[in-house]
């Protein structure tokens, strides 16, 4: 028990790696959370710095989402049922909580999309590519990334749900969901008014938030 706690409590200090907010200030010297959208995740870096930054932070923002989940899976090793699968998911939802609050960037961090991403798919490829192939059509046509990732957010735990996969997994991937819906409360409000921002969208270079 004591070994599954730690494993939870690395899995937020690796989530609270904020790849964003670190690549921006090495590449231009800027606090990513001051320009763009003000979000700390990789569709804002794309905005403000430009394809190659974004790749490679919603690259590493998975990754902190895979290396959480396995992380759960080693230090879960000897333990039996359900525990053996809450403790993984337990682990994937603190690096996503890490990402979204970083204890090293005074808790600004953000939506915790590019993460939840890398923990279902470690978690649930099969589901996760069904929800992300919707997910991706959504955004192709919209433009809005943010509508993108709530389709995502809410057609895994229903998939999950259709092909019978265990407790743990469904009730964590409800709780990606509530997580995401709380963190895109002002984006879901800008959908239906039709003022939020859409990929290919640019940055104010005097350093203000487009909005």
């Amino acid at each position: 028990m004591i070994l599954s706690v730690v494993a939870i409590i690395i899995s937020y200090l690796i989530g609270s790696i904020s790849f964003s907010v670190l690549i921006a200030k090495w590449l231009k010297g800027i606090d990513i959370r001051d320009h763009g959208s003000g979000n700390a995740g990789a569709t804002n870096t794309l905005r403000v710095l430009g394809k190659g930054p974004a790749i490679f932070v919603l690259l590493l923002d998975a990754l902190k989402g895979v290396v959480a989940i396995w992380l759960g899976v080693w230090f879960s090793i000897g333990l039996s049922g359900h525990t053996m699968y809450w403790v993984p998911a337990l682990c994937g939802i603190a690096a996503i909580l890490g990402h979204n609050w970083p204890i090293y960037f005074r808790f600004r961090g953000g939506k915790g999309i590019a993460t939840t991403i890398g923990v279902l798919a470690t978690l649930c490829i099969v589901p996760t590519l069904i929800a992300g192939v919707f997910a991706i059509a959504s955004i192709v046509i919209t433009r809005y990334v943010s509508l993108g990732s709530l389709i995502f957010v809410t057609l895994t735990p229903i998939v999950l749900l259709i092909q019978g996969y265990s407790a743990p997994i469904v009730t964590v991937s409800v709780i990606i969901w509530l997580l995401a819906v709380w963190r895109h409360q002002t984006n879901i409000v800008k959908i239906f008014k039709g003022t939020e921002n859409k990929i290919g969208s640019k940055a104010d270079k005097g350093g203000n938030k487009v909005v």
